[in-house]
């Protein structure tokens, strides 16, 4: 009994999977969907942008306290796509870099300018400005560095 029940089962069970309709999958694509990921695909194939910087750290030496530095980091795009930097994450509210909010073209620069304002530091300070690109690594890393001395 239990071994007609079961090839009655499987047989059931055949002809279910048989006698589903058969549909085209392609015709169910969207061709706006195709396009887009024809578009994303080509931009793939280009590589990733790559940042190249003149400077990645700048010292501005020994000042006193209460004053002001800036300096301009100069950013390359030597990749094949835009270079575009989302966003500069910096370790203190002392530290203000102004970065180009536009896509930087393969082969173009742009200037990243930092100031530093020493009020209330004293000794030795490095700070990091974490650039958020779209480069492989996703972020770039640039640095001040310098001393700031008690005033007399």
């Amino acid at each position: 009994m239990k071994k007609s029940i079961l090839i009655i089962a499987g047989i059931v069970g055949s002809l279910a999977f048989v006698s589903c309709e058969e549909s085209n999958a392609a015709s169910k694509v969207k061709a706006v969907n195709v396009e887009a990921a024809a578009k994303r695909d080509a931009e793939i194939e280009k590589g990733a942008a790559t940042a190249s910087f003149d400077n990645m750290e700048f010292n501005f030496g020994t000042i006193t306290a209460g004053e002001s530095v800036e300096t301009i980091f100069v950013v390359t795009n030597t990749g094949s796509t835009d270079l575009v930097i989302m966003d500069a994450k910096v370790t203190c509210g002392c530290t203000v870099p102004q970065w180009p909010r536009g896509a930087i073209a393969p082969g173009a620069s742009e200037e990243i300018k930092v100031r530093f304002n020493s009020y209330g530091k004293m000794g030795r300070q490095s700070k990091n400005i974490t650039l958020l690109t779209n480069t492989a690594s996703g972020r770039e890393i640039l640095k001040i560095k310098g001393f700031v001395e008690k005033k007399s």
